[in-house]
């Protein structure tokens, strides 16, 4: 590896203002630099210098906050912007001619925040560090109403900005453009020397005035502000939002709020830690859970129709103790939109004739779909029961719990508090003359038992498995004791699949894969000829992710004779999946991710790191020609 030179002098002027900054300042040396740039020069990925710098050890954070403070008048917010990462250079010179032809000359951060170029929470951030200003969540503070006599209500309404505290002989005052002079003079005029500056958002701001207002006027709250209003905006905001779990989680200062979607973790919003007891008292009530519990762990479910989406929520509520109090995880279950046509779910056009005809419309048998939790299993299992459920098949189920409610099938929610166990369920189902039995999951020696003997009196078993890919499933059979020939002579089908985050269609930009993402895959850049991938910028509508839904990517081993006798025979996961291929047409999950991510759908990003990488993929025409796609 490299070592730096000595005495190397190095031109900074294209390295960046906080560059020269930290040259001119003596924090870095001109040969840390110089080496620095040749690092750089080598990464596969896009990093800048002043990461660059930091992951070198030749800059520390603190060292670098505290120099950005001392030359806040130096830095203009562009420049810092391009230069920590938070914005790309085309995005700066665009918002910068838009600010040029604009009559009213609205300031940069507005332009950015506006035109989706910049996160508004990422661009406080930003500023907080840059000015050295602390960065306030004024939802969950304790505002002193007092301060509201220094500085009239009026005001701070035009001006954006709150009082919110005394500390020592300061007023800790929060604003949302801390580069307006006007507030600046505003708070000199008020408080003199005692002004000390904060960073909040100008929708919390305005919250936070609107609460203050009201507050003085009306003593009992409005039903918005009480525990079962804000419960019910929060089932709200979910359902718009899409998002598939509601984490509330107690922390050391305060009661966060966050959203799963698309399978990823998002901040919502913050609540004052004081309505935490409150807060946690009324979901258990309508969860039927024991509200003078408060040292073990609880499972609950409520129903919730939410007027102003029209739609009626079904959640499955997991209440688990922390050391800071009740956390609480809402799942939301029946809605509507998760009960897909078969056609629908994502198969390429010939993995899913093969799938209808050769498994699905298959009389007897057992067809698995297995994948990690939040796959989606759960939904194609469902496209299934969907595509088979008339009038002349019985259909019951065996599910822990019913997510989705079909009219015409059987449907048993397990309930281990009255005895309705998955066991004694088991028992009772092949007794109701069934035609297709569904069990939720294969979860142990029993119940995968029992899905084997129904297949063997002639049923059809649809049910799911937790195993990396279909392989996977086969081999974890055997490892629960079940004989060979027993998983060769009623496995009909295993299908393997993921979710993986579909590329923004509003902000997608071409992307050339990197030697290191064609190392990482095991591919040539032959294999890829004819490929155009695609990778999110970010913007409004993604939440600047690059991001938004998500497509399915599947594998699906049909059991061929070839297939039955290497299960037979025991063969090693290796020569099955080889066989499967050579014999069965499987296309792996890495191969169809491919495909996707051929067509833009998907980045090679969530490819590399969500899918299992077994042996090197085919070409991308040559999986194209295999699974029926353009």
């Amino acid at each position: 590896m490299d070592t730096p030179s000595k005495d190397v002098p190095v031109s900074s002027s294209k390295n960046g203002v906080i560059t020269d900054l930290l040259i001119t300042e003596n924090i870095i040396l001109n040969q840390h630099l110089a080496y620095a740039i040749r690092v750089r020069g080598k990464l596969t990925t896009q990093k800048t210098m002043v990461d660059t710098l930091l992951d070198l050890g030749y800059l520390t954070r603190d060292v670098l906050q505290e120099t950005l403070r001392s030359n806040r008048l130096k830095i203009r917010l562009g420049d810092f912007l391009v230069e920590l990462g938070y914005l790309r250079e085309s995005d700066l010179q665009q918002a910068l001619g838009i600010q040029r032809e604009s009559t009213n000359k609205p300031r940069l951060g507005e332009i950015l925040v506006d035109r989706g170029f910049i996160e508004g929470r990422k661009l406080l951030e930003a500023l907080s560090y840059q000015l050295g200003y602390p960065l306030l969540e004024l939802t969950f503070i304790s505002i002193d109403r007092t301060l509201l006599s220094v500085i009239p209500l009026s005001i701070c309404r035009e001006l954006d900005i709150v009082p919110v505290r005394r500390e020592d002989s300061h007023v800790i005052l929060a604003l949302s453009d801390p580069l307006d002079q006007k507030a600046h003079d505003c708070a000199r005029k008020f408080l003199g020397d005692q002004a000390r500056f904060a960073i909040a958002s100008k929708e919390s701001i305005r919250d936070t005035l609107k609460a203050l207002e009201r507050s003085a006027t009306q003593p009992i709250l409005s039903d918005e502000s009480t525990i079962i209003g804000m419960i019910n905006t929060l089932l709200d905001d979910a359902v718009e939002e899409g998002a598939s779990d509601i984490h509330i989680e107690p922390m050391k200062d305060r009661l966060r709020v966050r959203f799963r979607l698309d399978g990823v973790m998002h901040h919502h919003k913050d609540y004052p830690k004081e309505i935490a007891p409150q807060l946690s008292t009324r979901i258990k009530v309508m969860a039927q859970s024991d509200i003078a519990e408060k040292r073990r762990h609880q499972d609950g479910r409520m129903l919730y129709k939410s007027h102003k989406h029209g739609v009626d929520l079904d959640l499955r509520v997991s209440i688990f103790i922390t050391i800071y109090g009740e956390k609480i995880v809402m799942r939301l279950l029946n809605n509507k939109t998760s009960l897909l046509d078969i056609k629908e779910i994502g198969m390429a056009p010939r993995m899913l004739e093969h799938f209808i005809y050769e498994a699905v419309e298959v009389p007897s048998g057992v067809m698995i779909i297995t994948g990690p939790t939040g796959s989606g299993k759960t939904c194609t299992l469902y496209s299934c029961i969907n595509y088979l459920n008339d009038v002349n098949t019985s259909i019951i189920t065996a599910e822990d719990p019913v997510e989705i409610v079909i009219d015409g099938i059987s449907q048993c929610s397990i309930n281990s508090k009255i005895g309705v166990t998955f066991e004694e369920t088991l028992r009772h189902i092949v007794r109701q003359d069934p035609d297709i039995i569904v069990l939720g999951e294969i979860r142990d020696n029993f119940s995968a038992e029992t899905a084997i003997q129904a297949a063997l009196t002639g049923h059809k078993v649809l049910t799911t498995f937790h195993t990396e890919d279909s392989i996977g499933g086969l081999i974890r059979l055997m490892n629960m004791e079940i004989e060979a020939f027993l998983i060769s002579s009623t496995v009909v089908c295993v299908v393997a699949q993921r979710l993986l985050r579909r590329v923004c269609p509003d902000c997608a930009e071409p992307y050339i894969p990197t030697p290191l993402d064609l190392s990482r895959l095991n591919v040539s850049a032959n294999d890829l000829v004819g490929a155009e991938f695609s990778i999110g910028r970010g913007c409004k509508a993604c939440r600047f992710s690059g991001y938004r839904g998500r497509v399915g990517v599947f594998e699906l081993l049909v059991m061929n004779e070839m297939v039955k006798n290497a299960i037979l025979n025991k063969k090693s996961s290796y020569d099955i999946r080889k066989i499967s291929i050579e014999t069965s047409g499987m296309v792996t999950l890495l191969e169809d991710g491919l495909v996707k991510g051929a067509r833009g759908e998907i980045s090679l990003k969530e490819i590399i790191s969500d899918l299992p990488r077994l042996g090197k993929p085919r070409s991308v025409a040559e999986l194209r020609r295999i699974l029926g796609v353009k």
